[in-house]
């Protein structure tokens, strides 16, 4: 079920300090980016990206997003298979549920919406 991987990166504490080390310190350059975060897309179509969640709500550290074609039927799968995670959440641009693997490491299902 799992495609690829749409996003791997960072939750920060300081989005504004992490994106000026990336982007003047790495030189690389922004594709996207709002109060919470920023993404840096490559020429092959990885996307690096960091956020500061609000209220500091998630652990620092690394996470992957897996790239599925439906939310909710991997979910339903994955749960089947013994794998806990959230339920499906839909945000402007993606449905996201969150999971760790055995050792903690976080990743989210993800599926992208079709917007024009």
């Amino acid at each position: 079920m799992i495609t690829g991987v749409d996003l791997f990166g960072f939750t920060v504490r300081d989005k504004a300090k992490t994106v000026a080390f990336y982007r003047d310190v790495l030189g690389l350059k922004p594709t996207g980016e709002d109060e919470q975060g920023a993404e840096f897309t490559f020429a092959d179509g990885t996307t690096f990206g960091i956020y500061q969640p609000p209220g500091g709500d998630l652990p620092l550290g690394g996470g992957i997003m897996f790239a599925v074609p439906d939310a909710k039927k991997a979910v339903e799968h994955y749960r089947s298979r013994g794998v806990e995670l959230s339920d499906v959440m839909e945000g402007s641009v993606c449905f996201m549920s969150f999971g760790s693997d055995p050792e903690g490491n976080r990743f989210m299902i993800h599926q992208r919406k079709n917007i024009d």
